[in-house]
């Protein structure tokens, strides 16, 4: 089993353009376990200044929207000290299995195509600073369907099994893989969720130490923990379950 010190690391985080968003969270534990340097991706890096005010130079905003041809491979070629690589970057639409398909898309492509792209952009990078770690946010409804997003659960559930190939196809390069399965967050996105929430900055602490722990699976939320759990327990329960609370 491997691990990952964060201290001294240089970072890429997608999707950290929110001030009350998981990315976010993730910037702050970095920074709090020593980081050198945190790249943080958002989509608009005027629109994020404000977020993150100067750090003695270890924040560098990088305008990156995960879905852009081409801008996966400009982004590896100029961030040639990455060793550290965090997807965070998603999108949920609410979309039904039934419902609507340019909605479906767009999750896939953001949640599925764009970590993918990254990924495959900075493996030669990573291999090149010895190895370092991956970090894929993917969901607890990674292993069920929720039934307020059944294309981000489905979108999701790809993510998930990429992850587990990630983790096969780098080994050899000594590259660690893990993959997070939050539940609720208490972040914009889940805001309308009425179910006890962790906070982003809580999350961002977990991933940081399951990172040192060499862990490859977290689910660094109770509630999240917790449905998990049900379903492992009895899956055919626990889906039945989610359809009547649909």
């Amino acid at each position: 089993m491997s691990s990952f010190d964060s201290h001294d690391s240089v970072a890429l985080v997608t999707g950290a353009g929110r001030k009350n968003g998981i990315g976010k969270g993730i910037v702050d534990a970095l920074l709090a376990a020593g980081a050198r340097k945190v790249y943080v991706g958002v989509r608009n890096r005027a629109a994020s200044a404000s977020i993150y005010p100067q750090q003695d130079g270890r924040v560098q905003l990088v305008e990156l929207d995960v879905t852009e041809g081409g801008r996966a491979e400009a982004v590896a070629g100029e961030l040639g000290d990455v060793n550290l690589l965090v997807h965070n970057a998603g999108l949920f639409t609410g979309a039904s299995a039934l419902g609507d398909d340019a909605d479906q898309r767009r999750e896939f492509e953001v949640n599925v195509f764009g970590p993918l792209a990254l990924t495959r952009a900075f493996a030669p990078v990573l291999k090149r600073n010895g190895g370092g770690a991956i970090v894929l946010l993917n969901s607890v409804a990674s292993h069920f369907s929720f039934p307020l997003g059944a294309s981000y659960s489905a979108s999701k559930a790809a993510l998930h099994s990429f992850t587990q190939a990630l983790r096969r196809e780098l080994a050899a390069q000594g590259t660690h893989v893990l993959g997070v399965y939050p539940g609720p967050i208490d972040t914009d996105m889940a805001e309308k969720i009425d179910m006890p929430k962790t906070s982003a900055t809580e999350v961002g602490r977990r991933i940081v130490a399951a990172l040192r722990d060499g862990e490859e699976d977290l689910l660094p939320d109770d509630t999240g923990a917790q449905m998990y759990a049900g379903f492992r327990a009895d899956p055919k329960a626990f889906e039945r379950g989610l359809a009547a609370g649909a």
